[in-house]
Order: structure tokens, then sequence, then C-alpha cells
């Protein structure tokens, strides 16, 4: 099983979903920023890693909102998303299609990865 983090960065009643470039599996679903969890790395280490290549900025990460597990036919996952706020740097979309923040009413607009849903009916539930 792969460990993949995600940030849940919040803005107010909004936060942040990223969508996937358009070149790789999963292709333009939306999705939590984050990726996967390399050898010798804590998992808020991981996450401050990938949003800093991925968005250009430095993140503070608190505590784990939520875990889910799922198999895709390419990878069996189980996905970390931690609270986490922007520490420093300027938001840049580097890898990802879009960013966009969003509140959890609009989350039906958009098209999520499936390892997502139950996170994303959790943000609802609590909106």
């Amino acid at each position: 099983m792969v460990e993949v983090v995600a940030a849940l960065i919040r803005d107010g009643a909004r936060f942040l979903i990223c969508q996937r470039p358009a070149d790789k599996k999963r292709a333009l679903l939306w999705e939590f920023p984050g990726g996967k969890v390399e050898a010798g790395e804590s998992p808020e280490q991981a996450l401050i890693r990938e949003c800093g290549e991925e968005l250009g900025v430095t993140l503070s990460v608190g505590g784990l909102y939520a875990q889910a597990v799922h198999r895709y036919p390419d990878i069996h996952i189980r996905l970390s998303l931690y609270e986490a706020v922007i520490a420093a740097g300027t938001l840049e979309r580097r890898e990802h299609n879009a960013l966009k923040w969003i509140a959890a009413g609009e989350i039906p607009q958009y098209d999520f990865c499936p390892a997502d849903v139950d996170i994303l009916d959790r943000l609802m539930q609590e909106a």
C-alpha cells in the first residue's frame, strides 16, 4: 500500500483543491494538494515537500483530519488528509491544470478522485 498525504488548506469557509494534469493518471480530476510519502519521510515532511514543489508554498501542518483507503486499478493507497496553513510563499500553479478555492457546498460541481469521496462527504456534512 502506498502512503499518500494531502493538505486541507482553508481560507475562511473555503478550501484549496487542485486539478490533476491532463497527462497523468486520473487526468483532470480534482484532489487535495499533496502526494506520495517517500522513504525516510514523515507524513508531515512529505506534505511540506510536495506543496513546496507543486504550489511554491511552505506549509505549517496541523493535525490529521481524515484517512481513507482506496484501491485504484493501478495503485492501492492510504490517503491521510492533514489540516494545514500556508506559512510562507505565494500560491503558484506549477504542476496542476488548475487551482480553486471552493466552499463545501460547491463540492458536487467538481469531479474528484474516488479516494477523496468519503472525506468530501464529511466536509459537506460539517458545513
